[in-house]
Formats: structure tokens, C-alpha cells, sequence
């Protein structure tokens, strides 16, 4: 062999340096081949000192989308392509390639089979999803990556699930892990489903849960004429003509505001409403959930048509003036979700309160917040007989519902659901055959109103007795007006 110039000989050693780090990427301390960075060394054609990593993290509710996301791309770029793992412990604290440097570095991971779990895609149905997992594909431009996924490990101190991509190209790993996200908004498990924000049993599931849509209509709902009607103008009609008005240059976000007694139907209203709106994407905040107002805002901005629902909304817009220093973190959380979704955005806020004269002016008064507030009060007569005869409906209703209407004067329809679930119980207990409900439902509504059942019926959603206030300092309801009327 001739003699090298100088500038030979650099490259030489530049290619042999090179060979050198490759060739230690894949063998171990004992000589012995390491399958696990020779699979990901000889897919990357590099070793593990030219690998960066780009991480995505996502809420934890979001696995299922992450999973078919990157399911997605795989059936695009490498429909054969197939998961495998990493085993050893301590695997929940490092990432991917932290871990596949460690491996290298004392053998502490080696090749295995990927972790795979179960989450919930719908009220009852669920899928697998990879806990932790690689695979081989390739970037748009066909540049080689590994693609990672990570499931949340909060006992790890991993509150979120990830995506990892591993490539020596910065920019073909952020171009598969941008397409992988437009995957998971093109076919996201949330669209069109009833979701609920908050702890549940369901499928250990911890933060958002799929719930059954209601199937309800118009003579399921017992309300004075024109509320429901007013109603359904204001949230199913301008979803109907949505293209129309945006052409026209209105816009399609709009609030509902359902107040009234404990009892009365603002519920059931609700269910009506997402009965009605089947290809709309429903999400229900209550209780402590609240607190992700945020989160359910920007969920319900992405899944639009949908409808955004704050349940015992003055639990957390109480007016400032109720709350010490004037302040109410809460309050400023909603106020600026309802702000933060665009005006063109199809999205209905539809909240319920038992005490409408406690919200806050800023949410009550002002136009794109809530544009409609409609009171939802106790039956009247005529609304106690059709009452009666909805519950009523599944059994052999034979009494003179005469009586009873009067005797239940300014009860609730939740007392009136509560009244004939005690009669068929009784009529059940008293015969085995099929359930009769005769002339004794006036006695028991009479026992329901008397005075030794007060509070009972306050509860329920009743009226105090002659005697004054309801025991133990609950409060009486509040005096009803009949009327659905559209804010300024």
C-alpha cells in the first residue's frame, strides 16, 4: 500500500473512530452481542452516541388517541413492523434512550417484549394500549426511527404518557411525531361521546370516563309550554344552522344558564339535550372535577360540536363579594375558559344552579358567556298529572290522580319520581303479581308531605311545612316565576 496524505489519514481515522463507537454500541462488557442496542443501533446505522431523542408528552386521558395515532402511521410507513421492549427494573425512571445508554453502559436492560395495558374507548368497550414499547418505522422522508411509547407511571412520578422518537435527524423525528398527532385528532376515541371529568370505578379509570348517552325525548321532559321549546332554539337550532350563521358572520359559541330548585329537572334537561345532539361530543364537569375547567374547556374546543357542562356551577362562581378577599381562583378558571373558546367555535356552555342570585355578575351578565337563562321551576298542576303519569307509565296506574295533584301542591318532579317509586314498592310487597297503584298513592303523598316527614320532603325537593323552616337549619327554596328570558 502506497503512503497516505494527510488528509487520507484523517478520514481513515474519522472512519475508524466511527467503527469503533458502532461496533462498542452493540457488544457488551463480556464480548457477547447485546440484542437490544444491535436492534436499535442497526435500525438507527448509528451508534447510541448520535441518537437524540424527541419526547411529546400527552394528559394521561390520552393514551388511547396516542395508541391510535401512532397505529395510524405504522399501517402508512411499516404495516409489518412489530413492538418490542425493554426488561429490567427501574424502567418507570428514565427514558427510552437513557435507558438504552445504561444498557450499553452496565447491562442493566436488555431486549424483551413490550408492556402492554387497557383503557376504556367508549362506556363499554376498551383497548390495548402499549405501556412501554418500541418499534422500527421510518420518518416521511424514510430516514429510520424508532418510534416509543410511554404510558403514565405516576408512581413513578410520570403523570403523563409520552412519545418518544429516536433518531440521529432532529427533523425527521419531529416530523413523525407531528404526523403522529395529526393522526390522533383524525381519529380520536373522543369525538361524539359522553365524557365525565373526575375520579371513577370505571375501568380504573381516574380522570375522564365514558358514560352512556341518555336516550330521552320530548315527553320524557315535564316543563312549562315554551321552555323547552326556548331551549332547544337557542342550543339544537343554531348547532342546525351552524354553516348558515357562520356565513353570515354570527357566531356559534353561545351559554345556557339552567336555575331553579334542587329537583326540579335542570338534569334531566341536560340528558334531553344530549339525547338530542347525538353527533355532539358531551363533557360533564361536577364536584371536584371543577378544578380541570381548563383542561375540559380546551377538550371540548378540539372535539367541537360540543357541549361543555359545569354542573352546581355556584359551587365555583359564587359572587366575589361571598368569598373572603373578593378572590375565587375557580371562578377565574371558568370565566376564562368561556372567554378562551373562539366566538366561531360550535360550542354550548350549559351550567345549572340551584341558587341563581349567588353567581357572579361577570358570568351572568355578560353577552357570550351566558346569552340564555332559562328558570326551571316546580310544577304546576297540570305538570304534577303529567308527572304522575311519566313514572307512572310502566305500571297499572289505576288511582284518581285528582287527589294527588293537589295534595303534592309545590313539590318537585324528583318528589313525584321518588312518590311512585314508593308506591311500587309497596304494591310489590303487598301482591306477587304485577304492580297496581290505586287510590292509596294520595295517602302516601299526603305521609310524604306530612309534617313527621319534613325532612324527607325538603330533600327530596319539597316545600317546609305549616310549621315554619325545615329541622337542622336546611334551607327553604326558593320562590318560583315561571318564565324563560334571554339576557342582554
Amino acid at each position: 500500500m502506497g503512503d497516505f496524505s494527510g488528509d487520507e489519514a484523517r478520514a481513515l481515522a474519522a472512519n475508524l473512530s466511527h467503527l469503533i463507537r458502532l461496533t462498542a454500541s452493540v457488544v457488551d462488557e463480556d464480548g457477547r452481542s447485546a440484542p437490544l442496542i444491535a436492534k436499535v443501533s442497526g435500525h438507527l446505522g448509528s451508534g447510541l452516541g448520535e441518537v437524540l431523542s424527541v419526547v411529546t408528552r400527552f394528559e394521561p386521558w390520552e393514551h388511547a388517541n396516542l395508541q391510535r395515532g401512532v397505529d395510524a402511521y405504522l399501517a402508512e410507513h411499516t404495516p409489518d413492523a412489530e413492538w418490542f421492549g425493554i426488561s429490567g427494573a427501574h424502567r418507570g425512571h428514565e427514558d427510552l434512550l437513557s435507558m438504552l445508554v445504561t444498557a450499553r453502559q452496565q447491562v442493566m436492560y436488555h431486549l424483551g417484549a413490550a408492556d402492554f395495558a387497557t383503557t376504556a374507548v367508549g362506556p363499554d368497550e376498551s383497548v390495548e394500549v402499549v405501556q412501554l414499547g418500541l418499534v422500527a418505522t421510518r420518518a416521511p422522508d424514510g430516514t429510520p426511527v424508532i418510534v416509543g411509547v410511554r404510558g403514565a407511571a405516576t408512581e413513578y412520578g410520570q403523570p403523563a404518557c409520552r412519545l418518544e422518537v429516536l433518531a440521529t435527524d432532529r427533523a425527521a423525528a419531529r416530523a413523525v411525531g407531528g404526523e403522529v398527532e395529526r393522526l390522533m385528532r383524525l381519529h380520536d376515541v373522543f369525538r361524539r361521546q359522553v365524557l365525565a371529568f373526575g375520579v371513577s370505578e370505571h375501568r380504573g379509570n381516574e380522570l375522564v370516563t365514558f358514560q352512556p348517552r341518555p336516550v330521552l325525548d320530548a315527553d320524557d321532559v315535564v316543563l312549562p309550554d315554551g321552555v323547552l321549546d326556548a331551549v332547544e332554539r337557542h342550543v339544537v337550532g343554531i348547532a342546525e344552522h351552524s354553516e348558515r350563521l357562520l356565513a353570515a358572520g354570527r357566531h356559534l359559541k353561545r351559554g345556557l344558564l339552567l336555575h331553579g330548585p334542587p329537583g326540579t329537572g335542570k338534569t334531566h334537561t341536560v340528558r334531553y339535550l344530549m339525547s338530542r345532539m347525538t353527533g355532539c361530543t358531551v363533557i360533564l364537569l361536577t364536584g371536584p372535577a371543577m378544578r380541570l375547567i381548563g383542561q375540559a374547556a380546551a377538550l371540548a374546543r378540539r372535539l367541537q360540536p360540543s357541549m361543555l357542562v359545569v354542573e352546581d356551577v355556584d359551587l365555583v362562581a359564587m359572587d366575589r363579594g361571598y368569598s373572603p378577599g373578593g378572590a375565587n381562583p375557580l371562578l377565574f378558571a371558568l370565566l376564562e375558559a368561556m372567554d378562551g373558546v373562539g366566538a366561531d367555535a360550535d360550542v354550548t356552555f350549559v351550567l345549572t344552579t340551584n341558587r341563581v342570585e349567588e353567581l357572579e355578575r361577570a358570568l351572568a351578565d355578560r353577552p357570550g358567556r351566558v346569552d340564555l337563562a332559562v328558570e326551571i321551576p316546580r310544577p304546576d298542576a297540570e305538570g304534577r298529572r303529567r308527572l304522575l303519569r311519566l313514572y307512572g307509565r310502566d305500571v297499572d296506574l289505576r288511582a284518581d290522580l285528582d287527589p294527588v295533584v293537589e295534595a303534592t301542591e309545590g313539590v318537585t318532579a324528583s318528589f313525584i319520581k321518588e312518590l311512585l317509586r314508593r308506591a311500587v314498592l309497596d304494591a310489590v310487597r303487598a301482591d306477587e303479581g304485577s304492580p297496581v297503584i290505586g287510590d292509596e298513592l294520595v295517602g302516601l303523598a299526603r305521609e310524604m308531605t306530612d309534617e313527621r316527614e319534613s325532612l324527607t320532603s325538603v330533600l327530596l325537593g319539597g316545600t317546609p311545612g305549616p310549621e315554619g323552616p325545615p329541622p337542622f337549619g336546611l334551607p327553604a327554596g326558593p320562590t318560583v316565576a315561571r318564565k324563560a328570558y334571554r339576557l342582554r
